[in-house]
């Protein structure tokens, strides 16, 4: 797909999603939408001080405000914070230029709202220690685009801000990816400065790894000298690292790279809304948005893909709290842990993916080329042992001369949840319209649903979590490399797995593995992101519900 082919998909994506959240609700709301996008990072606090600025006599009611937020125009980017995705600022504001917007407000809205943003910014940099101050400049540069008396002084601080970073070599690359877009964001309003989107393009090139024509030109701008020299000129400097761009390049040793892309995948949240008599009957609303993440595919031959997904390094709680419903001793006790960055299948492992491999030449242990129970090329493989999965990751790494293995249990759960910290990462129930588990039992203010009473072809519900890993909630339960504790008592807090070297040590099959996920015949509370399940790493073969999914475990950098 080229370039304008994405951007035109990306802009329908996110004209539809507008389209829906004014349908949802009633066309003023539309209007709060498009005030609140000016705002590169949205607090309840700010949108509440926009609608009551600005839209108190279009009949606006206070509970758009939550409404806005949680809907499938924002997403969550911190704690109370959150933010909308470039092509849904873009058309909320383009709205602005209508006639009918015009008629309505008058020509100067979106310079007013700039204003109150920028007044609003400068009260909080005031109010805040200087340590803070970063946080908080792209938002008043967004707001100084679009105000004639201050779009020069924002074009200077930019300039020097790029210069700045370009000066600090690889330390300031994450921070020059950030700025890079934010100018392509800032593009309408500072295209009359021909100097820094030329020297901005240029930058672009760069961070995708690749030298521009005119890397060493330099742009004047404002009396700020920008040039890329001080990066182009370091000798073996490795364009590898970005934030958010187009490709970006991960080294795993000599010979072996691979080129991530960037990719859209929808993700859902279910919201409980009270309703009926008292508000005691709670009303189940699956709220839907767009996100993006980047991975690469490996070709496994003969058409047989494999799709991994970029994992980026955080910290997270590990385990699931007492009050939780359906917890159990062994997901205690809560700690932090903190995990790399890795690659994790899109999927569980597939049949038709469990057969290309187990075609391959064996490094330790005989594969059964088509061991699962319920047959089909994409569905999730079963009936397999947990050596049976490691020998099939040690065939694919020698195969990709890269390294795949098993996650580790904190690897697992921390992909799984994806940063939320309810029981699933859809939130605090889930549905069988979402996942596949049995479906005559509930959830917490969930409802009944259907039993498939088989496994299903993967990503089929077609929804990921904000990672965008599909199927982590049932159909399969996935090997993990650990071996079994009973509790996470002097569990290991970097991510890493936790065995046992006298177990690995021992030749007899009774040293308990475990396994995450939950599966298609299990109750719901068996398919939270805490939950566990211990099990003999020799599967009898009659088990129809145990799966896989891989990792590659190579260190990247957003």
């Amino acid at each position: 797909m080229t370039t304008s082919s994405s951007d035109q998909l990306t802009g329908e994506l996110a004209k539809q999603q507008i389209e829906r959240f004014v349908a949802r609700f009633e066309p003023n709301y539309g209007y709060l939408a498009c005030h609140c996008a000016l705002p590169l990072v949205l607090t309840p606090e700010l949108v509440n001080y926009i609608r009551v600025q600005f839209l108190l006599n279009q009949e606006v009611p206070w509970i758009a405000e939550a409404d806005l937020l949680l809907s499938e125009l924002c997403r969550p980017v911190g704690y109370e914070l959150y933010a909308m995705t470039p092509a849904i600022r873009s058309h909320l504001l383009a709205q602005f230029e209508t006639s009918e917007f015009q008629h309505k407000f008058g020509r100067n809205r979106l310079k007013s709202v700039a204003q109150l943003l920028m007044d609003y910014v400068t009260y909080l940099m005031g109010t805040h220690p200087p340590s803070r101050q970063g946080e908080f400049q792209a938002q008043q540069w967004a707001a100084m685009v679009y105000l004639d008396q201050h779009r020069t002084q924002a074009e200077e601080e930019i300039a020097t801000a790029l210069q700045g970073l370009v000066n600090r070599g690889k330390n300031g690359q994450a921070e020059l990816a950030r700025l890079q877009r934010l100018i392509q964001e800032f593009r309408p309003q500072l295209s009359q400065y021909d100097s820094l989107m030329k020297f901005a393009e240029s930058l672009g090139m760069w961070l995708k790894g690749k030298i521009p024509p005119d890397a060493s030109q330099s742009y004047g701008v404002h009396g700020v000298n920008l040039s890329l020299n001080p990066v182009t000129q370091l000798e073996g400097f490795p364009a590898m690292e970005t934030f958010e761009f187009e490709v970006v390049t991960i080294g795993l040793g000599a010979g072996t790279e691979i080129e991530l892309e960037p990719f859209e995948f929808e993700v859902t949240t279910i919201e409980l809304k009270p309703t009926g008599w008292f508000r005691r009957k709670p009303e189940l609303i699956i709220n839907r948005h767009q996100q993006q993440a980047y991975g690469f595919t490996e070709d496994l031959g003969n058409g047989v893909e494999l799709e991994m997904v970029a994992i980026p390094e955080g910290s997270f709680m590990m385990g699931s709290p007492e009050t939780e419903q359906g917890h159990r001793e062994e997901e205690s006790p809560q700690h932090q842990v903190t995990v790399k960055s890795f690659l994790m299948g899109k999927y569980p492992v597939t049949q038709a993916q469990w057969q290309a491999v187990a075609a391959l030449p064996q490094v330790n242990t005989e594969l059964k080329p088509n061991p699962s129970y319920f047959k089909g090329e994409n569905r999730p493989v079963e009936r397999v042992s947990w050596y049976d999965a490691v020998e099939f990751c040690e065939r694919l790494s020698q195969y990709t001369k890269r390294q795949y293995r098993l996650p580790s249990e904190a690897e697992w759960e921390y992909a799984c949840r994806a940063g939320t910290t309810t029981p699933f990462h859809f939130g605090e129930t889930i549905t069988t319209d979402l996942a596949n588990y049995h479906g005559n039992y509930t959830y917490g203010s969930g409802s009944k649903g259907k039993y498939a009473q088989e496994t299903t072809p993967v990503g089929s519900f077609g929804v990921a979590n904000e990672f965008g890993l599909y199927d982590m909630h049932g159909n399969v339960w996935e090997w993990c490399a650990d071996h079994w504790h009973s509790n996470y008592e002097g569990a290991p807090t970097d991510g890493s797995a936790w065995e046992d070297e006298s177990k690995n040590d021992n030749d007899n099959d009774n040293n308990w593995r475990l396994l995450r996920g939950g599966c298609w015949g299990n109750v719901p509370g068996s398919c939270r992101s805490g939950s566990r399940f211990i099990y003999v790493p020799a599967l009898w073969h009659n088990v129809y519900t145990f799966g896989f999914r891989v990792v590659c475990g190579c260190a990247w950098t957003l």
